[in-house]
């Protein structure tokens, strides 16, 4: 654990999943370092630093768990860790088979994303130039 930088405590109230995403990522490296997660790391998330809002620890777990590189970390892992960094859980083939295809989905979306405003931009610059087209013949046959 980091000792220079400090983590959020009660005194410095943590007020939404994301930042209590940090303060995780701040106290414990198996959340800065995207290891897989051992199941039930809430309990001992909770039990190591009563003073975080559990309503809040689970959004930032979701956040964390679904981000790229611990996707990524579990496709890839042969292992889950506890909190102190030593070796839980063995990872399933199904939980990174799970992972591979959270990935490729997140892949996909990100694809389909780009692909519509790429069309939209297209469709945008696409009537700009009707506009202008159209406002050239105006000045050229409009009323003088």
């Amino acid at each position: 654990m980091d000792t220079t930088t400090p983590t959020p405590t009660a005194s410095t109230e943590i007020r939404s999943a994301k930042e209590m995403l940090k303060a995780l990522r701040a106290a414990f490296p198996v959340f800065a370092e995207f290891k897989p997660l051992a199941i039930g790391i809430d309990k001992q998330v909770m039990a190591a630093r009563p003073e975080f809002a559990k309503k809040l620890l689970r959004p930032a777990m979701g956040f964390h768990t679904r981000s790229i590189p611990y996707l990524k970390a579990m496709q890839g892992a042969s292992n889950r860790f506890n909190l102190d960094g030593t070796p839980s859980d063995a990872v399933t083939d199904e939980q990174r088979d799970h992972a591979a295809q959270l990935l490729r989905e997140h892949f996909r979306a990100g694809a389909e994303k780009r692909r519509a405003e790429k069309a939209a931009a297209e469709a945008a610059a696409a009537e700009q130039e009707r506009a202008r087209k159209l406002a050239a013949l105006a000045d050229k046959f409009g009323r003088k």
